[in-house]
């Protein structure tokens, strides 16, 4: 574990023991469990480890088309597991701009690698200030301990 631990540490990943959930350092999180990680006005989403564990094995994601307009808060797609169907929620509002096209056929990429391989959308942001509407990596971990507590 002190190896995983000092990795992380290079990383700059949070390592939580209890939930065992990968929480990253520089992207903003939705109380739905998506994620979306800025540069300039170009906002990579997708979902969390914490929700990619809940599902349990994805077989399908929904994916909307490029050129969409998406809404903070509202869906724009769904990931298909096993054990359910989610929605995905649009962390910020914009156009889509790209689609992660080897989730058509590899969906477990979701599960495998939430944050790099899995993202879903790529997207335009009108409004930055939007992600003041988000939570930071310390925020999202205390939410995802306090909502698995209740289960």
């Amino acid at each position: 574990m002190m190896w995983a631990s000092r990795a992380a540490s290079c990383l700059r990943i949070s390592v939580f023991h209890r939930g065992f959930s990968t929480v990253l350092k520089d992207l903003k999180y939705a109380d739905s469990h998506e994620w979306v990680k800025v540069n300039g006005k170009a906002a990579t989403i997708g979902i969390t480890d914490h929700a990619q564990d809940h599902l349990g094995d994805v077989v399908y994601v929904e994916l909307p088309e490029v050129g969409a307009a998406v809404k903070q808060g509202d869906s724009f797609g769904a990931v298909e597991s096993v054990k359910a169907t989610s929605d995905v929620n649009s962390p910020v509002s914009g156009k889509v701009v790209e689609v992660n096209e080897k989730l058509s056929n590899t969906p477990a990429l979701v599960n495998s690698s939430p944050y790099e391989d899995g993202w879903i959308i790529k997207v335009e942001m009108n409004d930055s200030g939007e992600l003041k509407n988000l939570m930071d990596s310390e925020v999202y971990s205390k939410f995802c301990e306090e909502e698995d507590s209740k289960h």
